[in-house]
């Protein structure tokens, strides 16, 4: 009996986290649009859009449910949990000002890049990486950095979790030809993207460490391949986000 309550409780919360979901893929739908979208009774979603309500976890306009400010809250709670995440703000504007590119600083979160903070230079003239948009970290130069930082047993789960499915033509999707760029992301301390995320953009990113050697994130500067020639891309920026990341690794490991 104990095991068969345990079920329906599961069954339940399921069924609340898949009205989350859908609510935050459509913006605002009706109870009718839901049921529909999600194969439910609209008794079903209707109870569970009440409850949500209820504890103000959406807000209703008429006839449309919607995600509400809550989420904002939690949100901002969750980046600012850790005292480098709040620092690495600062960094991130920071290393886009003085690029001119589009900085974002990424952290790892089952095995998917997550990015915390986000801000553009002069020449950054696209928007993808928005606050707490996930995506693989084998496409990104921001994840292939993190991963290169990361213990091998770790890369290898990340790798059968989620696969290696291109993103691009350019996207690195052979398991052996991603650890071999990892080997070489760790000798010289940083990861390129080559367009293997967006066509036409280019990025390079490196990792940050604690004092205890765990990995916090990484610091990553795109834009347009067309803005960047060989030379710039290849050593000049670089340095840049090389000299950010110390930065950053240096305020944090003050006492």
């Amino acid at each position: 009996m104990a095991n068969d309550t345990q079920t329906r409780t599961l069954q339940t919360s399921e069924t609340t986290l898949d009205i989350i979901r859908a609510l935050e893929d459509k913006g605002e739908a009706r109870v009718t649009e839901l049921a529909d979208a999600l194969d439910m009774a609209s008794s079903t979603v209707h109870s569970h859009l009440a409850t949500l309500a209820q504890e103000q976890f959406v807000a209703k306009d008429g006839d449309f449910y919607r995600l509400s400010f809550t989420f904002l809250r939690l949100g901002t709670h969750v980046r600012n949990f850790r005292d480098e995440y709040q620092v690495a703000q600062s960094y991130t504007t920071q290393l886009a000002e003085e690029t001119g590119c589009r900085a974002v600083f990424v952290v790892e979160e089952h095995g998917r890049g997550v990015y915390l903070h986000t801000y553009s230079g002069k020449h950054a003239v696209w928007s993808y990486s928005t606050v707490g948009k996930q995506a693989p970290l084998h496409v990104t130069a921001s994840g292939k950095s993190i991963l290169s930082a990361l213990p091998q047993h770790r890369v290898e789960e990340i790798i059968e979790q989620h696969g290696l499915e291109p993103e691009t033509d350019n996207s690195i999707t052979d398991r052996e030809e991603l650890l071999s760029e990892l080997n070489e992301i760790r000798e010289r301390g940083f990861a390129f993207n080559h367009e293997e995320q967006l066509d036409g953009i280019k990025a390079v990113g490196v990792p940050v460490t604690g004092s205890d050697d765990r990995v916090i994130g990484s610091f990553s500067a795109a834009s347009p391949a067309k803005r960047m020639d060989d030379e710039w891309f290849e050593t000049e920026l670089p340095n840049q986000v090389l000299g950010i990341a110390n930065e950053f690794e240096l305020e944090i490991s003050l006492p």
